[in-house]
């Protein structure tokens, strides 16, 4: 059975590239029936917190991606780690290196002033036991490298890239897997090695990441066959870039998924829109589609080896696009919690609100749009400058009070459209001006500015708490 994995740090929040990585994982696992598990890689003891470790899970419960097994904590797997660098020792495959960190800068040094690349050169690999003792005589302490042949061919079937090709001499010599530790021990096991061990004590079947692993997956390779572990699969995805072509990073600002959710964004257009960042949609289907109907169609030969641009519009009009397909009463369970936020008191009726959302939905791009538009419906709002210069039309305040004479003289509860419209014609002939200098008035003074949603429903939506004639007075005082 396929079984794939996703290993986040517990080192920042759910980034985007992570969770692209996620979603590739999660589609492949449903296309294919298999498993699809998490392991937390929280063996970087200083910056890894308990609190990202809640936010990556609960990023991917909003993202929809549900795993299928409890997730594996690498540290509990320590002795695991240890036991296999413990094997490389004993067979000769790895070795002490009491190399300084002042011996090693020294030596990259050396290397730039030459204008050759960085590698470490194996000056350690031969000691004998009596350099050894003389090192440890010195208070040395050891890393533990492992021993890389520069002659060694690396060969893999990339299932995104196809044949890949690595040269030994290409991986900067000897690589440490364990950091320093007294003579007799094994310091904390290194990434690429325990990336290793935990794979193959996970039975993970196919490694899908970011091609940014491109070059750990030629050394993990190596430590596989010196270990004799079952290969897994590999599939290096394209990475995510900005608009100048550079990968995605904090830089760019938004890169957390908390970021997106902050802005207003929902999970399904993120999803969507992290699927279709290197993966290509089949003939015949849209671009927008859940992730079920995505996984029913996901294979690695539609993802692409070039970088994926990131494309705000793109994912504005996705999100859009979901947003103007929910009910009012779904846009009304999601926006609720957000006006709460507000401070808004909610006292109106729920025919009253659904009524509200079902005017706002077909405006929004994102989630906080119907913040901002519905804040005129539960808060007066001042007037912004477009509306004062409306306000000094010639006949706009005169308009407005014989609205109020009107409505006074016959009152109004908002529900007859046909009266509205009859009040607006009977209100502008009184004041002696065209319908179009009554209807902006109306909108400067009900949303205190001169864009807003359809007028008619919303002056009757505002009729009906009560709210349109103190805002109608207001403006002529």
């Amino acid at each position: 059975m396929v079984r794939v994995r996703l290993a986040p740090s517990p080192t920042g929040t759910l980034h985007i590239g992570t969770a692209r990585t996620a979603v590739f994982n999660w589609l492949y696992a449903r296309n294919q029936k298999g498993a699809f598990v998490l392991r937390i890689e929280d063996t970087d003891k200083e910056r890894s917190k308990p609190e990202y470790t809640r936010n990556i899970l609960e990023g991917l419960q909003w993202l929809g991606l549900d795993w299928d097994e409890e997730p594996v904590i690498q540290s509990e797997r320590i002795e695991q780690h240890r036991a296999a660098i413990q094997t490389l020792l004993d067979q000769g495959l790895a070795y002490r290196c009491y190399a300084s960190e002042e011996e090693l800068a020294a030596m990259r040094d050396a290397q730039k002033a030459a204008n050759r690349a960085p590698r470490y050169d194996n000056r350690h690999r031969n000691l004998t036991p009596e350099q050894e003792q003389a090192y440890q005589a010195e208070g040395r302490e050891a890393v533990i490298r492992f021993r890389i042949d520069d002659n060694a061919e690396i060969r893999w079937n990339d299932l995104v890239r196809g044949p890949m090709r690595w040269k030994g001499a290409d991986l900067g010599g000897d690589m440490v897997v364990a950091r320093r530790a007294a003579a007799d021990q094994i310091g904390d096991p290194l990434y690429n090695l325990v990336v290793v061990v935990d794979d193959a004590g996970m039975a993970i079947t196919h490694v899908i990441r970011g091609e940014d692993h491109i070059a750990n997956t030629a050394k993990q390779l190596l430590l596989y066959e010196a270990l004799e572990l079952p290969l897994p699969t590999f599939a290096h995805a394209p990475l995510i870039l900005n608009a100048e072509g550079r990968k995605l990073s904090k830089r760019d600002g938004v890169t957390s998924i908390n970021d997106f959710r902050a802005m207003g964004y929902t999970p399904e257009a993120i999803a969507n829109y992290m699927t279709l960042l290197g993966w290509s949609v089949p003939e015949g289907m849209e671009e927008r589609f859940s992730l079920t109907e995505a996984a029913d169609v996901f294979s690695f030969d539609r993802v692409n080896k070039a970088g994926a641009r990131f494309d705000w519009d793109k994912l504005n009009w996705l999100n859009a696009q979901i947003l103007h397909a929910w009910s009012p009463q779904q846009l009304l369970e999601t926006m609720t919690p957000l006006w709460e936020e507000r401070g808004w008191t909610l006292t109106q009726s729920t025919e009253w609100k659904l009524a509200l959302c079902e005017l706002l939905g077909p405006s929004l791009t994102l989630l906080s749009d119907g913040v901002e538009q519905a804040e005129p419906f539960f808060a007066c709002p001042d007037l912004a400058d477009d509306a004062h210069q409306q306000l000094e039309v010639e006949g706009a305040r005169d308009s407005l009070a014989q609205l109020i004479t009107l409505i006074e003289a016959d009152p109004w509860d908002g529900v007859d459209h046909d009266r509205t419209k009859a009040l607006l014609g009977d209100a502008a002939k009184a004041a002696g001006v065209k319908k179009g200098v009554i209807m902006k008035s109306l909108r400067a003074a009900l949303l205190g500015r001169l864009q807003g949603p359809d007028l008619i429903t919303t002056w009757s939506l505002l009729a009906k708490i009560g709210e349109d004639l103190p805002r109608l007075r207001r403006c002529i005082s």
